[in-house]
């Protein structure tokens, strides 16, 4: 049967309609993701590890038909840990590569100006790997973590600190607005915890030795008990080493971010160390999402071994799949939103992330884990 000339053409214009209100980054055969992420060309272990957990996960996805017959393809853009390079390229993904929206950055100063272009340009801003305040207070409609914020870190760590006895408070964060949001968050809760925050150390990205060197003779002049840290995994590793030498006695506790790599860089100067966890314990089969990660990772990441870096990595890839099923067959930025609001929350085997018109929680999973004489964690 042939088509008269007024039927090809209403086909057409169909056609051309179509394409014409087709959402930025997706295609009949992909939806692209726009990613930026601190891996400091290959030097950032902890950022390998994240990425290599989401390409993990999302291999295998797009191994089985991707979602909706579409496969998923990362845009990725590396910070370089720069907050200014990291909103350039939030904004060169969404202005000139045209993804569908942004994913996946780590580190709170990334993130959180990931997050300023994603608000500026109206495009959701889906599994930031940070526990940076800002991504949730004030809300923010657009931004949907997935990991648990850093302010329950440091609760857990101030609060099996107080239990062990100790009362006097160092804190090492960035010295950054976002840093001064998790001090003021530290002091509220050493106040509600009747501790004492008796050192706050401000770092810059370039920090010298000799400036690490006075940061470890501050700790030991205000006799702190204990010291926890807000990221910089590299510079807390540093500061560690520079107070062992000069004998400081105070106990040294740590939020996830890097924990697998500071752990190991450390050696035996990690014994004994606590750090809070934002996901189960990697190496445990204890969880069916740790069984599913070990699974995957090992078959598809051959002799790499496992981390809690790279099952977040794994963990917020899995949420950003679940999310994109629940966008529809012809996904559209705001159908994206509207999914995830409908649902009111995605399952990770076991896991469950809430996201509410107002309150986009994600994760509430905090553990402890502290290092062994024999460099393993033991949750």
């Amino acid at each position: 049967m042939t088509l008269s000339f007024p039927r090809l053409l209403a086909g057409c214009l169909v056609l051309c309609t179509h394409w014409a209100l087709a959402a930025d980054g997706v295609s009949p055969r992909q939806i692209l993701i726009g990613q930026n992420i601190t891996l400091q060309g290959g030097k950032n272990d902890y950022g390998k590890a994240v990425q290599d957990g989401i390409q993990t996960y999302l291999q295998a996805v797009n191994a089985r038909g991707g979602v909706n017959g579409r496969q998923v393809v990362l845009q990725t853009l590396d910070d370089d840990n720069q907050s200014t390079k990291a909103e350039a390229n939030a904004r060169q993904l969404v202005g000139q590569d045209k993804v569908f929206i942004l994913f996946g950055s780590i580190e709170g100063g990334p993130s959180t100006a990931v997050m300023k272009a994603a608000v500026d340009l109206n495009v959701p801003f889906f599994g930031p790997i940070a526990g940076s305040p800002t991504l949730r207070r004030p809300h923010q409609p657009l931004v949907f973590p997935v990991r648990t914020e850093h302010r329950e870190e440091f609760r857990a760590l101030l609060d099996y600190a107080k239990k062990t006895g100790t009362t006097r408070v160092a804190f090492v964060r960035s010295d950054s607005e976002t840093g001064l949001q998790h001090l003021e968050t530290v002091r509220l809760l050493c106040r509600d915890l009747g501790m004492e925050l008796v050192a706050d150390l401000p770092f810059k990205s370039d920090v010298s030795d000799v400036q690490i060197g006075q940061m470890a003779q501050r700790i030991a002049a205000t006799n702190a008990q204990v010291v926890i840290n807000h990221g910089g995994a590299g510079v807390y590793e540093r500061l560690i080493r520079q107070a062992r030498k000069q004998g400081v006695r105070a106990t040294f506790s740590g939020v996830n971010s890097g924990s697998t790599q500071l752990a190991k860089n450390l050696g035996e100067l990690a014994h004994g160390m606590v750090f809070s966890q934002v996901v189960p314990s990697p190496w445990e089969r204890k969880t069916s999402i740790t069984r599913e990660y070990q699974e995957e990772f090992a078959r598809l990441k051959p002799g790499q071994e496992f981390s809690y870096g790279s099952l977040e990595g794994y963990l917020t890839a899995k949420a950003l799949i679940a999310a994109l099923r629940l966008a529809g067959n012809e996904p559209t930025r705001d159908s994206f939103v509207r999914g995830l609001h409908n649902a009111g929350s995605i399952d990770l085997n076991g896991l469950r992330a809430s996201y509410l018109p107002g309150s986009h929680t994600g994760l509430t999973l905090v553990d402890l884990a502290i290092v062994t004489r024999d460099g393993k964690f033991r949750h």
